[in-house]
């Protein structure tokens, strides 16, 4: 991918988050209502419906999050680890090659 491809790309997804930001704002601007909330033992929470919408949807995408790094800092080793052992593997090709080789033997007739 060169440098000329990477500028709409950018561009696109710039604009993708603008336009998911300014929808959130509209939904928090039009549902600004409280709402209560039943808690164990009887009380009650007074919370706005917008901070308890996306307060839900953060605590949900956690536990996603939590998961995604960790399946990435494991593939990520696994790589480093098997880029380790194939360069332990050519250097010991490359010393093989190196190495002079015995001097074929002389057949008299």
């Amino acid at each position: 991918m060169g440098a000329n491809e990477e500028v709409p790309m950018q561009f696109l997804r710039t604009l993708f988050w603008v336009i998911l930001l300014f929808a959130a704002a509209l939904f928090a601007y039009r549902n600004w209502t409280p709402v209560e909330v039943q808690l164990f033992g009887g009380l009650v929470a007074d919370a706005k419906l917008p901070v308890l919408m996306f307060g839900a949807f953060l605590l949900g995408l956690l536990p996603t999050y939590i998961l995604h790094r960790t399946t990435r800092w494991q593939l990520r080793r696994r790589a480093e680890a098997a880029e380790r052992s194939l360069a332990e593997l050519r250097g010991a090709d490359a010393a093989v090659a190196l190495a002079p080789s015995p001097p074929a033997p002389t057949v008299t007739p």
